[in-house]
């Protein structure tokens, strides 16, 4: 006999998930078109199907804590061939963005950040704090003199170490936090669900499966099994290896400048300023091919969380490459303000990284590596 289970709707929670892009989710009457649909479902209680069926009768419990909601990658197969257009991958979108929120603190600046009317304010903020911490400090120069063109000059690399190195901390700490509980409640809801037989901790398969996990990441396995949407793989692919090229970049600067003790400009034919410019490049070409893809979907829901991340991705590549543009060709106060401009976007990512979608690279990372080292098949 199965066991009992006391089902306790929570409406608030249905109201939250189509809000945040789940609108279609009462058209579903539970037929498993989806799973058996989806190239990348487990056969062993696959999803989406009991995602659906849990959002419908609104068990937040069954969702938020459920590693399979970042096992999908969205492809949009279930959401094409759904006989009622109840689009399961744009409500398993919804209860991603609703499980970042969820893990995420404080919770304020996390309905913030997903608020597209408090877009204004969480970009003045890094506005104010750069104007009155740098001419407080005197690390903000409004008016460089002539020679050579430095963006250090204008804005010191002491004042972005200010701001960025305690952003990292804060980032960190609130990611530590939400993995805590979170890796938590996915072992409790494979456990409840017969998803896996692991109770204790090996160490060595934990290892074996994050390195599997990481290759099937950067080789994009898992988007190129789909069939409705493989053109979104190229353009994620873009976008990814972008981000860890600015991320090698920024890191050896970093070392270059404190512990070498060289400061920039660098030469072109550094081979460090060679990947930052491919990097920046890859990063544009993603997003436009992002953008590309969104607007050619018309069938597919597409939040404020989406454009956002889409289009800081392409900001943050373009006010990179052509804040370097202007100071090659002379255009000194050009390059400042867009290098400015440059850093505003820096900090929106990294600041609200963990309340952002962005947040689903550390979630979907670490669900993978769970479902690979529990035998989830």
């Amino acid at each position: 006999m199965a066991d009992a289970y006391m089902v306790e709707p929570d409406v608030g929670f249905i109201d939250e998930v189509t809000k945040l892009g789940g609108g279609d989710l009462k058209k579903c009457f539970q037929c498993a078109t989806c799973s058996v649909a989806c190239p990348i479902s487990p056969e062993n209680k696959p999803f989406p199907r009991k995602e659906m069926i849990a959002a419908s009768w609104g068990l937040k419990d069954r969702l938020v804590g459920n590693a399979d909601i970042w096992l999908c990658h969205n492809c949009g197969d279930c959401t094409a061939l759904c006989p009622r257009g109840a689009k399961p991958g744009d409500v398993l979108g919804a209860i991603r963005s609703y499980a970042i929120a969820n893990y995420a603190v404080p919770k304020a600046l996390g309905r913030a950040v997903n608020d597209p009317k408090k877009l204004p304010i969480l970009l003045a903020i890094p506005i104010l704090l750069f104007f009155v911490v740098g001419l407080l400090t005197g690390l903000l120069n409004l008016t460089p003199e002539g020679g050579e063109i430095a963006h250090s000059k204008f804005f010191s690399t002491w004042l972005v170490d200010i701001f960025f190195i305690p952003l990292q901390v804060w980032v960190v700490a609130i990611f530590a936090l939400g993995l805590k509980n979170f890796i938590k409640d996915i072992h409790e809801n494979a456990l409840l669900e017969g998803k896996t037989d692991k109770n204790g901790l090996d160490i060595k398969a934990l290892v074996g499966a994050s390195i599997k996990t990481v290759l099937t990441i950067l080789k994009h396995d898992k988007f190129d099994e789909c069939g409705e949407n493989k053109d979104r793989s190229l353009a994620h692919m873009f976008v990814l290896f972008g981000f860890i090229g600015l991320f090698i970049v920024t890191a050896i600067f970093f070392f270059t400048l404190y512990v070498l003790q060289i400061h920039g400009p660098y030469s072109q034919m550094n081979p460090v300023k060679w990947l930052a410019n491919i990097a920046g490049v890859s990063l544009v070409v993603g997003s436009i091919l992002m953008i590309k893809n969104r607007l050619s979907k018309k069938d597919e829901v597409s939040s404020f969380k989406d454009w956002a991340l889409i289009i800081l991705a392409f900001s943050l590549g373009v006010t990179g490459m052509l804040s370097e543009i202007t100071r090659l060709l002379g255009l000194a106060y050009t390059s400042y303000w867009i290098y400015f401009i440059h850093l505003v976007c820096v900090f929106y990512l990294v600041a609200y990284l963990p309340f952002s979608k962005l947040a689903h690279l550390v979630y979907r990372t670490t669900a993978m590596i769970y479902a690979e080292y529990s035998n989830r098949k």
